[in-house]
């Protein structure tokens, strides 16, 4: 995923959280929000309830991997944030893409073949 596809700044992060919406699963909560952009952004964040830090940064490289893989399926022109919820400690890489999908498509921001 190109650097500028990706949320780094706070105030992008507090911007998705205020004005967007937001839908989750067992896994993974979604924060997503239009962007007026021809491409995505997107933003990862793990809370210290999921584990130590090399639980996180495991689960954080893992929903980035997820969604660089799946990244040509999803409608362009919206900022997204994924945030971990504590159940991603012992889930596995499937899983983890299994949430990450099923979230986007229950927004329908699938593309149609």
């Amino acid at each position: 995923m190109k650097a500028a596809n990706r949320l780094r700044k706070n105030e992008d992060f507090r911007k998705v959280y205020k004005e967007g919406n937001s839908i989750a699963n067992k896994l993974l909560i979604l924060y997503i929000k239009k962007n007026g952009f021809t491409y995505n952004r997107a933003g990862f964040t793990v809370s210290k309830k999921v584990g130590k830090s090399v639980v996180r940064s495991t689960v954080k490289r893992q929903m980035r991997e997820s969604y660089r893989l799946n990244d040509m399926k999803i409608i362009q022109g919206y900022d997204l944030v994924f945030v971990a919820r504590q159940g991603c400690n012992g889930a596995s890489f499937q899983e983890i893409q299994s949430a990450l999908l099923h979230l986007i498509g229950m927004k329908k921001l699938l593309r149609k073949r």
